[in-house]
């Protein structure tokens, strides 16, 4: 047995309560249970303080009741219906753990043999997996780390809308006049100035050849040449967009154009706020100093992880990314090693294009990724490789308290030898 799975089933022993709570948005299900297996009725209670104070005076009186000592509570990973939970027992003497759903799905089966599954039962399934060890710590960021959390968040959120919106606006662009997108991307600073001021192709062809190439040029910087203003000039005259409804489709088109650029500017202002908060992280720029990380990505990674001191071995911090491998063999047939992805997906998604920079020429990861393509490897697997490297690299960083060091192998075999 490894060493991190053995501090896992240690943390239940003879003197430790088990608490499971099944998390709903309105109404919660407690369930405690000792280590003899005197345990209560699973029990209802809501999600507010008066509700969360009937759950810990209950926790009391069962504790107080069996002669315990310490207190284990789990739920499922439930986004953030737990969170003003977590939060209420995140201040009280008590260890918070959380269970993977995958397991309380197929652990409830054993529970009366069937796969019924009530919100009654839930809590129960749930406190078999902690008591079988099995429950993964929960990460509560703190201080700078959760503002982190909560600023890449919401960057991801805005970056989402803002695709979204992109793609709305190409399509009505698209019934106008599609001669446009072949010329530029509506997005763009040009685009967004032409559709917000000439979105039709009479605007365009009112406007004239010269002043239109004047406009893009100067907008453009120059990028955007004569020629181009040509072609989009003579696209314009022979467009075949609709002509009828599209008084509609331009209101929309520049309500679309103005919510890029607020989607824009919130982006701008929440990198900002994250650049201002990993200043407040002791090892922000440890991580800052490997090539290819950036704020963003450095932020969001504290953000998912918490605190990376918290973590005593990679093989602990690579599970909360859903980056630790698996394989299915039988027998003669060896399966092949994949991640598990049971884990969180931004943290994987920021990793993976930490990976992308870092293979780049001149980039700290770009010898080892193409020794992986010269061996046969794929190009995704090859990233998803340098994305556990990259974390691998990231953790020994904060642990050791260094700056990245292109030729640290080198620089460590010169001080042993000196």
């Amino acid at each position: 047995m490894d060493i991190k799975k053995t501090q896992k089933v240690t943390k239940i022993n003879h003197q430790t309560l088990i608490g499971a709570v099944d998390i709903g948005k309105n109404v919660q299900y407690g369930y405690f249970r000792a280590p003899n297996g005197n345990d209560t009725v699973t029990f209802k209670f809501f999600n507010t303080r008066k509700g969360f104070t009937v759950f810990w005076k209950k926790l009391c009186r069962f504790k107080k009741q069996e002669g315990l000592e310490d207190v284990v509570i789990g739920f499922e990973s439930t986004g953030c219906y737990a969170e003003p939970f977590s939060n209420f027992l995140r201040k009280k003497p008590v260890k918070l753990v959380q269970v993977n759903p995958v397991h309380t799905k197929r652990v409830k089966e054993l529970t009366g043999n069937s796969p019924n599954k009530t919100d009654k039962k839930d809590p129960r399934v749930i406190a078999d997996i902690i008591g079988l060890g099995h429950a993964l710590t929960m990460v509560v960021p703190q201080g700078p780390a959760a503002e982190l959390r909560r600023l890449t968040q919401a960057r991801e959120r805005s970056i989402k809308n803002r695709t979204a919106a992109n793609n709305q606006l190409q399509d009505l662009v698209y019934i106008i006049f599609p001669e446009l997108l072949n010329a530029m991307k509506p997005s763009t600073k040009t685009g967004a100035y032409l559709l917000k001021n000439y979105p039709c192709p009479e605007d365009i062809v009112s406007l004239g050849q010269k002043p239109l190439a004047e406009i893009v040029t100067k907008i453009s910087r120059g990028k955007f040449t004569d020629q181009k203003a040509l072609a989009l000039f003579e696209a314009a005259q022979t467009s075949v967009g609709i002509k009828e409804g599209k008084a509609s489709i331009v209101l929309e088109i520049q309500y679309l154009i103005d919510m890029i650029a607020q989607h824009n500017q919130f982006i701008a202002s929440l990198e900002k706020e994250m650049h201002t908060y990993l200043e407040q992280i002791p090892y922000g720029p440890n991580i800052l100093s490997i090539k290819g990380i950036g704020v963003v990505t450095a932020s969001g990674l504290i953000g998912e992880v918490g605190d990376f001191k918290s973590f005593n071995t990679i093989p602990e911090i690579m599970k909360l990314a859903g980056l630790d491998l698996y394989e299915i063999s039988s027998g003669s047939r060896r399966g092949q090693r994949r991640i598990s992805k049971r884990g969180r997906p931004l943290m994987r998604k920021l990793l993976f294009f930490a990976a992308i920079n870092a293979v780049k020429s001149g980039g700290i990861m770009h010898d080892k990724y193409h020794q992986m393509l010269d061996r046969g490897m794929i190009k995704i697997k090859a990233l998803v490789a340098i994305s556990r490297k990259i974390l691998g690299l990231i953790f020994a960083i904060v642990r050791d308290n260094t700056m990245y060091r292109k030729n640290y192998s080198y620089d460590h075999y010169c001080k042993l030898a000196a």
